[in-house]
């Protein structure tokens, strides 16, 4: 059986009948109904032909086996790891993980909070600093953040006063150096650059950035630059090792106001780049301002303890252009599978990997110098750092032995040990250099001073998991606390919920893909670079753009990196002052604040009664900013759900002022074969390729967000201080990275050949007959806000739930409602509060479809029964929902509604019922009580 029958949930036979249901005689024929004729594609996708999932799986072998598996101690803050079966097993290959959605819905996200949560009280503690959040997409990033937030926290007379200086010390990674100079040069910050230990910091600088242990592996004293950054209202980033953490002194204790850092050493494998889950933690002065997501205790509408995503009100969905940072998709699986390393392990486990690496290195050095070598390294954890005058000869012989080092710093190189790394390794090293002359050592070459001598990883949950079984429980019972694609349907509007095939997923495991150093030499690489410019190729046919670049490690990235192509494509025709950017009012929240960050002005273009961009007020606000229009950022088709008839129209306005156009591509999986980005005008798209190429979103990230650009946008794509890739005149790197979260591109590229061209246009035509298909089925019983001319939708719709506030019902206690049935509600009040935008992919059933749309007709009827009074406004099965199997069983029940109608609305879930662990949980509480590392035991009794 070909691929596409197994990636597409409905058959031939049931599509027929789903289309005559319709009042079409074929899919053809919806289509034209859908997609406006001037932009659908004459001809299909120029692209290989459908391959079964076996042949894709041999070939993606072979293609591995091109990549060379060397020992590498390159560093700069990628290291092998060993990844715990019961982790990998249970989490890494583990659909109940890796396909739920970001915990927005916290009733059935539960597990993964927990997980998160852990995530969190693992990072506050080994950094010493009170607050932290549930991951970032990689730690160069993650340090732009800090640098922003610090920026944007500046004291009034600090503004005044026009403070914009932020030193960097020279002993910063490369990669981190390139992406704080990307995300300064739109905003005005000066960078400085350094020896932080000989520079006297005044009040000109409102914060500084050190690397901990640095660059060359050494372990400073920063406590001087803290003094004097505190001294003038300045603050202190500080990006360290956390593993290292269990053996030096932490940030805290010398005066940091940020760490920040990446938890890839704690058993995520290093897969050419990432994903990985970066880290942030801060004082709780800085709560309202951390970038990300914070996991937080709250309670149940029982009491009951329950965790939630916190103080969502700073993030960019809410504020908009007002949000100091754009993130959405985070690294959540990675951070859960960080977590659980570290509840595996325990302080004391930690503590002991850490121990052997440094004894390692400290025995390593001794070789060396007993060589007669120069070492310069005086004050270390892992890295060594040894004097070389001919490094090429030393090259030539560390890569015939099969090691890699690291060579970017003139007369060095540095040997960065990991937990990989045996006794027997370090012998193969010291040969490398001449002799084999290992000693043991029973000491680390971290001094004294800088030894940690505070606990951490105290709370019980580190503590009892350390047998298998114990383990392999723990993380069973939080998965099943979670409702994921496992389960059922997640009909998420603009989220693209579709099947994360197996095979799609089965070479992330395999070690020729995931033990690859990002910065090896290239001739190591043969295979994964066929497959990034496989899966290039690939994107470029389906978006019909000239170039694409995989750098951007999520959507909200990819936004940013269009939008900095385009400034930098404005400047270098001498036109730097075009800095308005255009955006609908539905635009999504990532898209101003994207704008924001590029260094653009934002002016928001009205939508209109049908809502589609309103044409007339496009052109008066493109007309009124004509010397100064840098941009348009759309949507296509619109977050209306709905393929605007005039979108060429809208497009031609921005190109005759000297505008560009900038396409969101969120709802890219009902183009894909049918229309393109390029067709309708865009210059530049980025694609979720977590969306519509199959990605998992794995409970908030990963993500990859490559962006495709028109042929003169094409030399303007980031670049890499480490490794040569982007435009000759690329813009600084965005993601640490040069293909950021390479691994999962493996996924992407599998999706598309084995569906072919053919098979994604299937794909592509099915999502839209679904979503078409529940909008017949739902209409009758919910007011449909949006359709194009034909009265058909593109791959999702909106469902108006305002007109039951009458009656006292929410959307949201219809999204809680829905929990009862099995279901994740669709996503709720966006792009128009109060409602519910539907989007139930191509992956999905006709039976599947058919229970949604019976649950969401029965909780209509519910709501009709309480208009005739048959349930009083404050005691029917909507506000009472989520009903838990506690609630259920308790001796008392005073409702006005059977247990029945609670638990089994419909009947159908006796079989398979998802028990919800939690009742209806107090927002509003939790963010009152901000509590974001893992409450004592007794809390919980």
């Amino acid at each position: 059986m070909l691929f596409t029958q197994r990636h597409i949930g409905t058959t031939d036979i049931e599509r027929i009948s789903m289309l005559k249901e319709l009042g079409y005689s074929s899919m053809d024929e919806l289509i034209e109904k859908t997609i406006p004729s001037k932009i659908r594609l004459a001809r299909g996708l120029e692209f290989s032909k459908t391959i079964t999932e076996s042949k894709w799986l041999a070939n993606v072998k072979r293609i591995a086996h091109k990549n060379k598996v060397f020992k590498t101690y390159i560093g700069l803050g990628y290291h092998d790891t060993e990844t715990p079966s019961v982790i990998l097993r249970n989490v890494f290959e583990n659909p109940g993980w890796y396909t739920a959605y970001t915990p927005y819905q916290a009733e059935i996200s539960q597990g993964r909070l927990e997980a998160l949560l852990n995530f969190q009280t693992m990072v506050s503690d080994l950094t010493g600093l009170p607050i932290a959040n549930a991951s970032l997409l990689d730690e160069s990033t993650a340090a732009a953040e800090a640098m922003i937030m610090l920026y944007n926290s500046r004291k009034r007379a600090v503004v005044k006063e026009g403070v914009k200086k932020f030193f960097i010390d020279e002993g910063t990674f490369p990669q981190t150096l390139a992406v704080l100079k990307n995300r300064a040069k739109p905003l005005g910050i000066d960078l400085v650059i350094g020896s932080i230990l000989n520079t006297n910091i005044d009040n000109s600088y409102f914060g500084a950035f050190v690397q901990y242990p640095n660059l060359k592996g050494e372990i400073e004293d920063y406590q001087k630059a803290a003094d004097q950054l505190h001294e003038h209202n300045g603050f202190l980033v500080v990006a360290t090792d956390i593993l290292g953490l269990a053996l030096i002194k932490e940030p805290s204790k010398f005066g940091a106001d940020v760490v920040v850092g990446t938890t890839q050493r704690f058993g995520v494998p290093i897969g050419f780049g990432g994903p990985h889950a970066a880290f942030f933690a801060t004082h709780e002065v800085f709560k309202r301002n951390i970038p990300g997501r914070i996991i937080g205790v709250s309670k149940d509408a029982k009491g009951n303890p329950a965790f939630r995503m916190a103080l969502q009100t700073r993030e960019q969905h809410i504020k908009r252009e007002k949000a100091t940072s754009n993130i959405c998709t985070a690294q959540a699986l990675l951070a859960v599978m960080a977590s659980m390393y570290a509840v595996y392990h325990g302080s004391k486990g930690i503590q002991k990997i850490a121990s052997d690496i440094a004894k390692r290195a400290k025995a390593l050095k001794k070789g060396l110098e007993n060589q007669g070598y120069e070492v310069v390294s005086e004050n270390y954890f892992d890295t060594v750092a040894v004097k070389i005058e001919d490094k090429e000869t030393l090259k030539s012989k560390a890569e015939e032995a099969g090691v890699n080092f690291y060579y970017g710093i003139e007369n060095l190189v540095l040997i960065s040990l990991n937990e990989t790394t045996k006794n027997t390794h370090v012998k193969a090293i010291l040969e490398v250099f001449g002799k084999n002359n290992f000693e043991f050592s029973t000491e680390t070459g971290i001094q004294l001073p800088f030894k940690r001598t505070s606990k951490y990883l105290q709370h019980p949950v580190f503590n009892k998991y350390h047998s298998e079984t114990e383990m392999m429980r723990y993380l069973k019972r939080l998965e099943n606390k979670d409702l994921s694609l496992v389960h059922s349907m997640i009909s998420l509007g603009s989220c693209t919920m579709k099947l994360n095939a197996a095979s799609e997923m089965i070479p992330l495991s395999w070690r020729e893909f995931n033990s690859i150093h990002p910065f090896v030499p290239i001739n190591q690489t043969e295979g994964y670079l066929t497959i990034i410019n496989d899966l290039k190729d690939a994107l470029k046919t389906a978006t019909g753009f000239a170039d694409v670049t995989l750098q951007p490690n999520s959507g909200a990235q990819g936004e940013y990196a269009g939008l900095m192509v385009i400034r930098a494509y404005h400047e270098d025709n001498g036109e730097s002052n075009r800095n308005i950017c255009l955006i609908p009012s539905s635009a999504h929240g990532t898209n101003p604040a994207s704008a924001i960050m590029a260094g653009f002005k934002v002016v928001v273009v009205n939508c209109d009664e049908n809502g589609n961009i309103d044409l007339n007020d496009l052109k008066n606000k493109a007309e009124e900013n004509r010397a100064n229009l840098g941009a348009l950022m759309v949507t296509y088709p619109s977050t209306h759900g709905v393929f605007e008839e005039g979108i060429i129209d809208i497009t031609d306005v921005i190109h005759e002022l000297g505008g560009q156009v900038y396409m969101d591509g969120a709802n890219m999986n009902a183009q894909v074969g049918l229309t393109n980005p390029a067709t309708i005008g865009a210059d530049v798209c980025h694609l979720n390729l977590h969306k519509t190429f199959a990605i998992p979103h794995g409970g908030g990230g990963p993500g990859l967000g490559p962006i495709g650009v028109a042929q003169h946008l094409a030399p303007f794509l980031p670049s890499h201080p480490v490794v040569k890739t982007g435009g000759f005149k690329g813009i600084d790197a965005l993601a640490a990275a040069p293909y950021s979260s390479a691994l999962i591109a493996i996924i992407s590229l599998g999706y598309c050949r084995m569906l072919g061209a053919e098979g994604m246009k299937s794909a592509t035509q099915s999502a839209i007959l679904n979503a078409n298909y529940l909008k017949n089925k739902l209409e009758n019983y919910y007011p449909i806000l949006y359709a194009g001319k034909n009265n058909t939708v593109a791959h999702e719709m909106i469902v108006d739930c305002r007109g039951f506030k009458d009656v006292g019902i929410t959307v949201t206690d219809i999204a809680k409602r829905l929990i009862d049935f099995g279901f994740h509600a669709p996503t709720v009040s966006f792009p128009v509060v109060g409602t519910m935008m539907i989007e139930p992919t191509e992956s999905e059933s006709k039976e599947e479809l058919d229970r949604f749309a019976e649950a969401m007709i029965t909780i209509a009827n519910e709501i009709k029964e309480i208009e005739k009074g048959i349930y009083p406004k404050d005691d029917n099965p909507l506000v009472n929902a989520p009903h838990t199997a506690q609630t259920l069983i308790a001796n008392e029940w005073n409702h006005a509604y059977s247990r029945e109608k609670a638990a089994y609305p419909n009947g159908d879930s006796l079989q398979n019922k998802y028990w919800v662990p939690v009742s209806r949980i107090d927002d509003a509480f939790g963010d009152r009580n901000l509590v974001c590392t893992c409450p004592s035991i007794e809390e919980y009794v």
